[in-house]
């Protein structure tokens, strides 16, 4: 790209990278014609300028807004940077806001906890009964106050209205921080923010209607897009459970609600009928009747829900959560009949050794939620460095139409080293002691050798856990292993830790999709290696069968969609937390018989020189060198 071409697209730096190039003039082009571009595009291409750039031009031009859509923290500075630089180099008079989690945002007491519905449901009543006084102080009569109105242009002249100022303003004034982010938001050209505020649909209605903007007027750029289907799957899924059931009950009666606790006690009942004939653990479909038909003959069906929805009410204003309300959502979301969806019911053991009946109202299909939004908009813009096959997400995702695009990596492959060691699996059926044993082996063997830090990821924290124990005893080096809940702070000071081992070496046990997977940078001088421990396959459950069932009615593609692709992402998603910038060198190494076979290697990307071997050892020694 010459560089009055570059500069034309407003692009915020000097130069552009190789590779960059051409993805910046595909996104341009897709934003030019009002079309969609699925694109795969790897670590190290700079996709968050090359995605903003051209955007901003053409939303400045026809007065469109862009929403730039990711789940991290981290990017969301990332894309506030960019945008300022951007602003600088080219003298722009616009601005950007950035919008995380509404619960985030709340200066409330003890609201951190909630889940997203009783926080709606406790922020909504705080509102409606007048007590949040920092919404009384943003809000007079739907309209800004006076001291926000000011806040808002104090916010605009500062030129900083990012998320941690906006908190520090509200907060100085005690103001709402959403409220004076949506205010905020009103004016602003660029607005980013998490994936619900587009792609739930009560959620998206709300903001759009509050900052009044319009789908049919915006860019939507979707960053990390590999996580959108499950993202819109999980958000448009519903549960419930003899326990959650049991807790609202008492709920009902603490508030003398003899009708709704004899509600719930016949529904505890049906729910724990329809799983008398599961062996524990196990799990069965179930129909709607089979829930609810009972009650609906028995009881004023509607009229119990409706007394349901006030008593709710009343208790999150006292205690912020509900269990009645848990239950109403449920039994709201298990009315609707629409296809792509699964009725699961399952028999589990608490950790307190009692059964318990779970019964899951599962969404199997995203392009149920995302294909409005898809239509709707301007242009969209869905990448990340693991959209592979760009096909596959653009029939899950439900695109009438859209342009696919892969680019290769911008670094030397020469700097990388990928090994396939075809021995040991975590195949559920060859799990044990033995398996446990040579994986640590393995893995032991590998480390000791790597001259720096290195990261091991496993399926799961049972498979993490059970191959620490024999790989302790055989590292050279500090072991550092990851726990299923860290809070922010334990996470940062986790990693802080980790990276102060670069010369000497230690070895991070963590696990796919958990905290340090994904969305953590770890730069060459701070990570050699990457271990990838088995294929993070869905366990061959009831929703996995229905999710590989629709698919193949849909598209023929049932394993791959609905299984095998979406696993392999993951791990090579984990597999790039090793090489993150031009200099860096460093093994990849994928400890699985499976990714040797011809249905599994066909799933790496076509450009990967991949070393199969078991002679590991002198691979790693001379490629760094030794």
């Amino acid at each position: 790209m010459a560089d009055d071409e570059f500069e034309e697209v407003f692009f915020p730096y000097d130069s552009v990278r190789p590779i960059q190039d051409e993805l910046i003039r595909k996104i341009k082009d897709t934003v030019l014609g009002k079309q969609n571009l699925v694109v795969h595009a790897p670590t190290g291409l700079g996709k968050t300028a090359a995605a903003l750039a051209p955007s901003i031009r053409e939303a400045l031009k026809h007065d469109l807004t862009v929403f730039f859509l990711t789940s991290r923290h981290t990017q969301h500075k990332l894309a506030m940077e960019t945008v300022r630089h951007i602003k600088d180099r080219h003298t722009l008079d616009f601005f950007a806001v950035d919008i995380i989690g509404k619960k985030w945002l709340c200066l409330q007491p003890n609201v951190t906890n909630l889940n997203a519905r009783d926080f709606s449901s406790f922020c909504k009543n705080m509102r409606e009964d007048d007590i949040c006084e920092f919404y009384m102080n943003t809000r007079q009569k739907g309209e800004a106050s006076k001291i926000a109105s000011e806040a808002v242009v104090s916010l605009k002249k500062s030129g900083d209205t990012s998320t941690a100022n906006i908190m520090e303003v509200a907060r100085k004034n005690k103001l709402c921080p959403y409220e004076l982010a949506l205010l905020v938001a009103k004016e602003a050209q660029v607005i980013i923010g998490d994936y619900y505020y587009v792609f739930h649909p009560s959620i998206r209605e709300s903001f759009m209607k509050r900052c009044g903007k319009e789908l049919s007027k915006s860019i939507i750029i979707i960053d990390e897009g590999h996580n959108l289907p499950d993202r819109i799957k999980d958000l448009s899924s519903f549960r419930t459970s003899t326990f959650v059931v049991s807790r609202a009950m008492e709920e009902a009666r603490k508030n003398n609600k003899e009708d709704i606790a004899s509600f719930l006690e016949s529904l505890s009942r049906k729910l724990v009928s329809c799983g008398e004939d599961i062996r524990l653990p196990g799990e069965r479909y179930v129909s709607r009747e089979e829930v609810v038909g009972g009650l609906r003959e028995e009881y004023d069906y509607e009229e119990m829900l409706s007394s349901m929805e006030f008593l709710s009410g009343l208790i999150r204003e006292e205690q912020h959560q509900s269990y009645v309300g848990a239950v109403l959502d449920f039994l709201l979301s298990w009315e609707d009949e629409a296809e792509g969806y699964a009725r699961i019911l399952s028999k589990v053991q608490s950790l307190r050794g009692e059964e318990v009946i779970v019964v899951q109202h599962r969404c199997l299909d995203p392009a149920i939620v995302a294909r409005e939004v898809l239509r709707s908009a301007y242009s969209t813009i869905l990448m990340s460095g693991t959209l592979n096959p760009t096909g596959m997400y653009r029939e899950v995702l439900g695109f009438d139409s859209a342009e696919e695009a892969s680019f290769k990596s911008p670094f030397p492959e020469k700097n990388k080293l990928n090994i396939i060691i075809p021995k040991t699996s975590t195949k559920y059926e060859t799990r044990g002691e033995n398996q446990y044993r040579e994986m640590a082996d393995i893995i032991s063997r590998i480390t000791n050798i790597i001259p720096g830090n290195s990261a091991v990821f496993f399926p799961s924290y049972f498979l993490k856990d059970e191959v620490e124990k024999f790989f302790s005893k055989l590292s050279d080096k500090t072991v550092f292993s990851e726990r299923p809940k860290f809070t922010k702070q334990e996470k940062l000071d986790f990693l802080e830790s980790f990276k102060k081992y670069k010369d000497s070496g230690a070895v991070l046990f963590g696990v796919i999709s958990g905290n340090f997977s994904e969305g953590v940078d770890l730069p060459g001088d701070l990570l050699k290696c990457v271990v990838i421990v088995g294929l993070p396959l869905q366990r061959p459950d009831l929703e996995t069968e229905s999710l590989i069932k629709y698919y193949d009615e849909k598209f023929k593609k049932g394993w791959d969609y609905g299984y095998l692709l979406p696993a392999f992402n993951k791990a090579l998603q984990s597999a790039g937390r090793c090489i993150r910038t031009e200099t860096d060198k460093g093994v990849i190494v994928f400890l699985d018989e499976r990714y040797a076979w011809k249905n599994y290697f066909r799933c790496f990307p076509a450009n990967w020189d991949i070393k199969i071997t078991l002679l590991f050892e002198r691979l790693i020694r001379d490629f760094f060198g030794k």
